[in-house]
């Protein structure tokens, strides 16, 4: 091969393969489909099915065209094969001018057939209308589908390539070329692998990785695999409706701060509860907003004028998470030994308490 049809081949392969699968870097120049084509896919936020109806399309079209970029770029890299004469083609040459004619316009064919009817012969279009009650359409679960991936307290994760979305009715795996799909009520979910790494290249700590299978009581709805970090396997299974079976034993292995959290809450449920008097009403947490107050600070670890912890004389403002969540972030992450003995400051008033002074409301 000569030099330039080397270096455009070399060129041409890096460049293909950023752009089916792109790096993080390609993603930031907006060198991807969704970017290059944003003006036809429209807002994902606002109509989140038919913009991934698009997006597959889009994509499955322009990858098939690759070859056959190749193809024409090599016309050019090396005029001396003269390959534009296609009359003179050699067979080996021949054979892919087919091969890179014959995607596209397979694709092509493809395309316009899920376009048909108003995109109703789409791949996600048919899985989406297994979950529609007569006479409704596949339109009308596609309308439940945008309107719950525009609330924020959807669980989203993973990467562009791998995206796994769980709403409140919804488990979704977005892939390159594909949206997997299943109704939280009708699967059933297993852990089925583990990889640890040792180091994370976004926090350079070790990280673990689990596979989770979501297998539909549905015939007709394929099953599929989700992947994510084990850190946010709490946070997945309280978005979750359906219990996730261990069934390979992985050991899960949760952040720190979460094992840490899980144990101040079993040792606050031994401490002495706290009774409100009856005219006092329980606001908000002032730190998630979303449950009401249900712990309070009293110095019980030791007599009013002992040891280093203070009397707290704040109301009720904090929930127990919040406030487990508080107490962790006080603490030197260097030595978790130390977490469980130590004294932070009250996050209101700034008086010292340990534990052992966060008693639950009754």
């Amino acid at each position: 091969m000569a030099g330039g049809e080397v270096t455009f081949s070399l060129a041409y392969v890096v460049l293909s393969v950023c752009f089916v699968f792109p790096p993080s870097e390609v993603q930031g120049a907006g060198l991807t489909v969704q970017n290059l084509l944003s003006a036809w896919l429209g807002s994902q936020d606002r109509d989140f099915v038919r913009y991934h109806i698009r997006r597959t399309t889009a994509t499955l079209l322009l990858h098939a065209l690759l070859p056959l970029g190749y193809y024409i770029g090599m016309c050019f890299a090396a005029p001396e094969k003269q390959l534009h004469r296609l009359v003179h083609l050699p067979d080996g040459w021949r054979l892919f001018l087919m091969l890179a004619v014959a995607f596209p316009t397979i694709a092509g064919t493809l395309a316009f057939y899920w376009s048909r009817n108003k995109w109703a012969n789409h791949p996600l279009a048919r899985t989406i209308a297994l979950f529609a009650l007569p006479p409704n359409g596949w339109q009308s679960v596609a309308t439940s589908i945008n309107t719950e991936f525009r609330r924020i307290d959807k669980f989203a994760t993973g990467a562009p390539g791998a995206r796994v979305i769980v709403t409140d009715t919804w488990v979704m795996k977005v892939t390159t070329y594909h949206v997997h799909i299943a109704q939280q009520q009708d699967i059933h979910l297993t852990v089925t692998d583990s990889q640890q790494h040792e180091l994370s290249p976004d926090s350079n700590l070790p990280v673990q990785f689990l596979t989770i299978s979501v297998a539909s009581v549905h015939p007709y709805v394929k099953a599929f695999d989700i992947r994510l970090n084990s850190t946010e396997y709490g946070e997945l299974k309280e978005k979750l409706r359906a219990p996730i079976r261990n069934a390979a034993n992985v050991v899960i292995r949760q952040s720190l701060s979460d094992l840490f959290l899980d144990t101040f809450t079993s040792l606050v449920e031994r401490n002495q509860a706290y009774s409100v008097p009856s005219n006092q009403e329980l606001e908000p947490c002032i730190g998630c907003m979303q449950m009401s107050a249900n712990i309070k600070l009293v110095k019980t670890c030791q007599e009013e004028s002992e040891g280093e912890c203070q009397q707290c004389y704040c109301r009720p403002m904090w929930c127990l998470t919040c406030m487990g969540k508080w107490f962790a972030s006080r603490q030197d992450q260097q030595h978790p030994e130390t977490w469980l003995s130590s004294q932070v400051p009250c996050p209101t008033c700034r008086s010292k308490f340990c534990i052992l002074d966060v008693c639950i409301i009754r």
